[in-house]
């Protein structure tokens, strides 16, 4: 069997461990791998947590005992959340965003890799910790956030249907009162998408009233579900009392006015 050198373990290290967080790998998969001591392999984590805690660029954290071994964690620094909440902020800005009915047009931020990772990264940085078993999401503008929420956590994702399909199987559904329309709507998924009493965190790309993230909560009681949090990626001002409480939205929207521009700016709550 091949033998590497500590710069191959390395990078070979960074790349597992980075492509899979969350998950704990044990000493001996990577002694075997790299044909190497364990106290060789751990002398190699010590140099790669020091590297990730000087640049932050994540966490690297070992388990002590017999089922022990060494985990990557997500993690993005206050700067950096500052930065790319900040840049989003800058480019939605633009008033040909503005779409009749004060609406804005979000596709191409929702759907762009780039910047929804590093969301998902700020998501899972402000959630980590709280033992949650998968993300929960309404299609379909909520989905690319979530899925890569999901990613950084490595926990599934579950997606709600605004419609009944025979691809689900067996549903559970529930009636809600939508918080911008007012207008009673249906929400459905799969019964084998959760396990009862799991926990979930709710992640969507807009709230106004906060009717949608309402009825998921009320549809995660139908599992036993415990919500450990509720994220989006916007939220409005107005109304300041919404139809949730606990919630972190990573942009306030203030106004949409085709006069006057579009008001937005970073969420406070998020940098501390």
């Amino acid at each position: 069997m091949s033998k590497y050198r500590r710069n191959e373990r390395i990078g070979a290290l960074v790349k597992i461990l980075c492509d899979n967080p969350n998950k704990i790998f044990t000493l001996n998969y990577f002694t075997n791998m790299f044909n190497a001591a364990k106290s060789t392999v751990s002398e190699d984590i010590v140099i790669i947590k020091k590297i990730m805690e000087n640049l932050n660029l994540g966490r690297v954290e070992t388990i002590p005992g017999a089922s022990g071994g060494v985990r990557y964690i997500t993690f993005i620094n206050v700067d950096d959340t500052r930065e790319i909440l900040l840049d989003i902020c800058k480019v939605m800005k633009d008033q040909n965003r503005i779409i009749p009915g004060s609406f804005l047009y979000m596709s191409d931020i929702i759907y762009n890799p780039k910047y929804v990772r590093k969301m998902g990264e700020i998501f899972a940085t402000k959630f980590a910790g709280q033992n949650i078993d998968c993300v929960v999401t309404v299609e379909t503008k909520g989905i690319p956030l979530a899925l890569m929420t999901a990613n950084a956590l490595n926990i599934p994702l579950v997606i709600i249907r605004n419609n009944n399909r025979v691809t689900e199987g067996s549903t559970v559904s529930i009636n809600y009162v939508s918080g911008s329309t007012g207008k009673i709507q249906t929400m459905y998924v799969s019964k084998r998408a959760i396990k009862n009493g799991s926990n979930v965190l709710i992640i969507d790309d807009f709230m106004r009233a906060g009717g949608t993230a309402r009825g998921i909560v009320e549809l995660m009681k139908e599992f036993d579900a415990k919500v450990k949090g509720i994220g989006v990626m916007i939220s409005t001002k107005e109304p300041e009392k919404k139809l949730v409480d606990d919630y972190l939205s990573l942009i306030i929207l203030d106004s949409v006015d085709v006069e006057r521009g579009i008001e937005l700016y970073p969420n406070e709550k998020v940098f501390k």
